[in-house]
């Protein structure tokens, strides 16, 4: 039998190794494991992202599909959608993914593989950010562990778009401003302002507020003459990057004013059903709290240790926690940020639709915020409580000692685990599967100029996955700039009234008024329940008027050609080609001239 006294001299010496390691071990071991955790993800993610041929993020379905021009100008020719994503795509976003693109690289394929080496940025400078507030290395691996749990398990970064471009530019601008180097962070304001302009404004808020002190209960100005050419630089590079954009009046209107998006479906909650664009709510509660662009606590999925952050401003405050001794000053900044990330909030509020959604300046805030917070917080705290652990043993551990250690460490280690689930990441990423595969291959044989018409689902899936231009699809239903959507919108209930009007040459003028070449249906789309779930029918005020025509029984002129003229036929849905449609619906209209009359 072993001895106890051995046993216990071993796990002494384990647990005081430990804690060495914790303030002592080479900074280029925590950086590699933190390294080791983006790689994790990223292997995952990949399995997913390359799953099969037709498998996209959801939201690069908008912001990288126009890119294909960049291969080849003959796509997406005079293409409504293609041309308003390409428009509002920010310059430095459009100009990396040509570059690249220019080698003769997919745009798609590249947006997979754009995660994973902006994660390794982010981990990176995360790190370095915590260990400038708490030296010690173990701060920048749990640190960047939260934060690589809290990007993966959200579809921001893997979305590849804009907005991903965010994470990796933020935290090198905090930690550039944290070193007090002057030119890295103009650069990294340069780059915002190119890649994701929102959050130029998070970063120059917090470099105005850098120019006050609150020292003795009192508010001035700062002594550290740094800060004063950091808010000039960053005020000048921004106002030189941003300026001639602002000035620019866009092809595509003005934004739309807030007494505009109050009175359209679209923005609103009603009747149980959100709108494309959901953001107004009449519960205050849901639309100041929760509400995904309006609410100041929506902040996604987090990492469950990413709570030890709540627990930070006791810890720095506790005599019994020494390494809290050592936390430095420039810990303030994590203030700085939340304080701008709130007054972002209700000036874009007050701005509304001006700065973007309110929520977004406290979303990616708080998902930077919060790691850095509670990687401090665990270091401090596992500092703590392996002293305490050292000293018991040396007394000798109780049962009660005993059980409060083993579920101490089995919490750890499932909050450490769990985020690492594909249920929890993967699911979440929000992955959009092309279940049409023969669709899409027979559209991708077709001119590159071919326009579809639908309003099946399977639309959104198009332009992304066939290469061919549709005449409208919910998903790029975006109501935000006003000469955009009407059009969009007149293009929509025009496509709605011609495939549901039992007038042949209605539908005859609107494929030759839009050059329509295909007309893709769903099976279902002539069943009332059909026309009742359909979001974009709804978002014009057209359901109950279709819904009253098929209950009385007058007959879409378009379902009469589904028989003869599909092409292409699948469980969902049906591709029709309008040259034999128009033939059909002549065929129609002199065998019944009154069909042709105005109902």
């Amino acid at each position: 039998m072993s001895n106890p006294l051995i046993s216990k001299s071993k796990l002494t010496r384990f647990l005081l190794i430990l804690h060495q390691n914790l303030i002592n071990r080479s900074w280029i071991f925590w950086l590699g494991l933190s390294i080791a955790v983006v790689l994790i993800y990223g292997i995952e993610y990949l399995k997913a992202a390359f799953e099969t041929n037709y498998i996209i993020q959801d939201d690069a379905r908008q912001h990288i599909f126009w890119m294909r021009r960049f291969l080849d100008s003959e796509l997406f020719p005079e293409d409504l959608i293609a041309d308003y994503f390409q428009s509002v795509a920010p310059w430095g976003y459009k100009t990396f993914y040509w570059l690249i693109t220019s080698l003769g690289i997919d745009p798609i394929f590249l947006g997979k593989l754009l995660p994973i080496f902006l994660g390794l940025i982010s981990t990176i400078y995360c790190f370095g950010v915590s260990l400038q507030i708490l030296p010690i290395p173990a701060v920048g691996f749990f640190s960047s562990l939260i934060l690589n749990q809290t990007l993966w398990m959200e579809d921001d970064l893997v979305s590849a778009t804009p907005r991903a471009f965010l994470y990796p530019l933020f935290l090198a601008f905090l930690y550039y401003l944290l070193r007090g180097s002057l030119f890295p962070v103009l650069v990294a304001i340069a780059l915002q302002a190119v890649f994701y302009p929102h959050t130029v404004l998070l970063s120059l808020t917090i470099l105005t507020i850098r120019l006050f002190d609150y020292h003795q209960k009192r508010l001035k100005f700062t002594s550290i003459k740094l800060n004063y050419w950091l808010w000039l630089g960053g005020i000048i590079t921004a106002a030189i990057i941003l300026l001639p954009y602002k000035l620019t009046a866009t092809e595509f209107g003005p934004i739309i004013t807030t007494t505009a998006a109050k009175i359209q479906p679209i923005f609103n909650y009603a009747d149980g059903k959100y709108g494309r664009a959901f953001f107004f709510h009449n519960n205050p509660l849901v639309f100041w709290l929760t509400g995904p662009r309006s609410g100041i606590l929506f902040l996604g999925l987090f990492s469950p240790i990413a709570i030890a952050s709540l627990l930070l401003p006791f810890l720095l405050k506790k005599e019994k926690f020494p390494l809290a001794k050592q936390v430095s000053d420039k810990i303030g900044i994590l203030i700085q940020i939340f304080i701008a990330s709130v007054g972002l909030f209700f000036l874009a509020h007050i701005l509304l639709f001006q700065l973007h959604f309110p929520n977004r300046y406290i979303y990616h805030s708080m998902r930077v915020i919060m790691p850095i917070a509670a990687g401090i917080a665990l270091i401090i705290w596992l500092d703590s409580y392996l002293k305490q652990i050292i000293s018991q043993l040396e007394d000798g551990l109780t049962f009660p000692h005993k059980i409060s250690i083993g579920c101490t460490t089995l919490l750890l280690v499932l909050f450490s685990i769990v985020p690492f689930s594909p249920d929890l990441t993967i699911d979440n990423q929000s992955y959009i599967k092309g279940k049409e595969t023969e669709l899409y291959e027979y559209l991708l044989a077709q001119p590159k100029d071919t326009l579809i018409a639908s309003i099946s689902k399977e639309s959104n899936n198009i332009p992304s996955f066939a290469q061919r231009s549709t005449l409208v699809a919910q998903e790029y239903s975006l109501p935000y700039h006003t000469g955009y959507y009407s059009q969009f919108s007149q293009r929509a209930i025009d496509l709605i009234q011609a495939q549901y009007t039992p007038n042949p040459e209605e539908v005859n003028n609107f494929i030759q008024n839009y050059g329509i070449n295909f007309w893709l249906l769903d099976l279902t789309a002539y069943d009332s329940r059909y026309v009742a779930d359909k979001e974009l029918i709804r978002q014009y005020k057209l359901t109950d008027s279709i819904v009253y025509q098929l209950e009385q029984n007058l007959i879409p002129a378009l379902s009469t050609t589904m028989e003869i003229c599909t092409v292409l036929t699948s469980k969902r849905i049906a591709l029709l080609p309008t040259s034999c449609i128009k033939n059909e619906l002549m065929k129609l209209s002199n065998n019944n001239p009154e069909n042709s009359q105005n109902m």
